[in-house]
């Protein structure tokens, strides 16, 4: 079970983090209101296929979206795509709107928009999927980018 991956992987991190649960929401907004926070601080967790069996995570602020020229040149490549939800579920072992970095059955790259790290000079309380519907991880955004080795970018544009 994916969820149980996600929390022994935050664990194993050694970072601080909360574990929030909430029943089904539809959307962004429903989300930030179970969890009690301003939909900017929900992070999504995007998979992003380079090429053949070439993934990485990009993570972007909920209300935000991926900037692709900017991945693209950050990235050095001139085309990149997003999976169906069969392939995410197959690389990642997580279904859309539950994927996280943490346990993911690959350990893809991870790129971090520099607005979860960094916002207003602070780092912000983020929430990120715990690998299943309803449960997500708070934690602090900077101490998430390290945990996970991210690379830091401006790579997102308002949605």
């Amino acid at each position: 079970m994916s969820e149980e991956r996600a929390r022994a992987a935050l664990e194993a991190s050694g970072i601080d983090f909360t574990i929030t649960r909430h029943g089904p929401v539809s959307s962004l907004e429903e989300a930030a209101a179970a969890r009690g926070i301003d939909p900017a601080n929900i992070v999504k967790t995007l998979v992003v296929r380079r090429g053949d069996d070439d993934y990485l995570f990009v993570l972007v602020p909920g209300d935000r979206t991926i900037s692709w020229p900017k991945l693209r040149t950050l990235l050095g490549v001139s085309r990149l795509s997003m999976p169906d939800k069969e392939v995410a579920r197959e690389v990642t072992g997580c279904e859309r709107g539950t994927i996280t970095p943490f346990g993911a059955t690959t350990a893809w790259p991870v790129v971090a928009a520099s607005r979860v790290v960094d916002r207003d000079g602070t780092s912000p309380l983020v929430s990120i999927g715990g690998g299943a519907f309803g449960v997500a991880a708070s934690v602090d955004g900077a101490s998430l980018a390290t945990a996970l080795g991210a690379q830091v970018a401006d790579v997102t544009e308002p949605v």
